[in-house]
């Protein structure tokens, strides 16, 4: 499902315009990324909880000329399904 895909759901599912729900879900996307910014966890019930983990630095190959490259240390976005997602899924 596309983002717009998913605004048109929420649309319909909401009886709001496109407009209010592309808002809608933007304002939610930027709500996680703050918080994933601020506290490094997301959690909402049930669905599931967004957290930021710490990738080490480690070493790598390139693969066009078989260089070891460094790959620097960053942080990344995690998801963990929650039950009641995992049981809509089976």
């Amino acid at each position: 499902m596309s983002k717009t895909e998913l605004v048109e759901f929420i649309a319909n599912k909401a009886g709001l315009s496109k407009a209010d729900a592309a808002r809608a879900l933007d304002a939610c996307l930027e709500g996680i990324t703050s918080g994933l910014k601020k506290e490094g966890k997301v959690a909402l019930v049930g669905f599931g909880t967004f957290s930021a983990k710490k990738r080490a630095a480690r070493e790598g190959i390139n693969p066009l000329t078989k260089e070891p490259l460094k790959i620097p240390a960053k942080t990344v976005a995690s998801f963990k399904a929650g039950s009641k997602l995992k049981d809509a899924l089976n």
